[in-house]
């Protein structure tokens, strides 16, 4: 079996192609939305454990000592199966919770982005004319001036 060997102009190619794409990711990793993500990303599970502990410890103990009823309940079935009724009732609670306070959250972002827009559009209320629409104009007139 013949050997092949590579020539310089091949190793240019193949390190072209590779040194682009690792510019390529670098940029697509240090741009602000993937950051912005990520850091949402790790708040958000540090979020559901607080919620999931607020839950747990508080919510539940209140359900059970008002109504009387077991939330971390088992329903048994059939050849020792177990419906964790309880445990669904949690992540019910834990969801309804997590929504309620990101529709908050939200709401008082966008209220924000709204003051910051209203603010721009009052300070720059500049028209810019098409060159169409200048043009226009240029001969509306002219038509004038011949009459």
């Amino acid at each position: 079996m013949a050997k092949k060997t590579v020539s310089k102009e091949d190793l240019k190619k193949i390190g072209g192609k590779g040194k682009g794409f690792i510019e390529e990711f670098k940029s697509f990793i240090l741009r602000g939305n993937v950051m912005d993500m990520a850091i949402g990303v790790i708040i958000g599970g540090a979020f559901s454990n607080i919620v999931t502990a607020l839950t747990n410890d508080f919510i539940n103990p209140l359900i059970n000592g008002i109504g009387g009823a077991e939330v971390g309940g088992q329903l048994k079935i059939y050849g020792g199966q177990v419906i964790k009724y309880g445990d669904f009732i949690t992540s019910v609670i834990n969801f309804v919770i997590m929504a309620f306070v990101l529709f908050v959250l939200l709401k008082s972002v966008n209220s924000l982005m709204a003051v910051g827009k209203k603010k721009e559009t009052e300070e720059t209320p500049e028209i810019v004319k098409s060159d169409e629409t200048v043009l226009l104009e240029e001969i509306r007139d002219l038509l004038k001036k011949q009459k």
